[in-house]
C-alpha cells in the first residue's frame, strides 16, 4: 500500500506528502526518538505524538515511509520545512494513538 492510499483509507490529512507513492511495508509506534532510530523498520509507517524538527531527522535515518502524528498533533514550522526538504511524508490523525494503530493494523499486514 502506498502512503497516498493509506492517507485516503484512514482519512488522514497530509501535512506534507512529497513522496505519495512510497510503499509501506510495516508499522512502528514510539515517541522516544533514540529508540525509534534503532527499531523502526525501513518503509514502515511510524506513529508518534512528537511534532518537532527531530522527527524528520529520525524518519530520514530510519528510512520510514511516513510519519503519522496522532492525537491531533501538528508539526511545527521547522519540521514542515525540513520534511519538504528531505522528502519525508508527514500525515495527521485526529484519533488517539491506540485507535490510529488499530486502523493501521487492518490495512498493513
Amino acid at each position: 500500500m502506498t502512503v497516498k492510499e493509506l492517507t485516503e483509507k484512514m482519512g488522514l490529512k497530509a501535512a506534507c506528502m512529497p513522496v505519495p507513492e512510497r510503499e509501506i511495508s510495516g508499522a512502528y509506534i514510539g515517541d522516544l526518538l533514540s529508540w525509534v532510530m534503532g527499531r523502526a523498520g525501513a518503509d514502515c509507517a511510524w506513529i508518534t505524538i512528537m511534532s518537532n524538527l527531530n522527527i524528520v531527522a529520525v524518519a530520514s535515518l530510519a528510512d520510514v515511509a511516513c510519519v503519522i502524528l496522532a492525537e491531533g498533533v501538528t508539526p511545527d514550522g521547522a519540521a514542515l520545512d525540513a520534511a519538504r526538504e528531505r522528502g519525508v511524508n508527514l500525515l495527521l490523525s485526529e484519533a488517539a494513538t491506540y485507535e490510529t494503530a488499530i486502523a493501521l493494523s487492518h490495512l498493513i499486514k
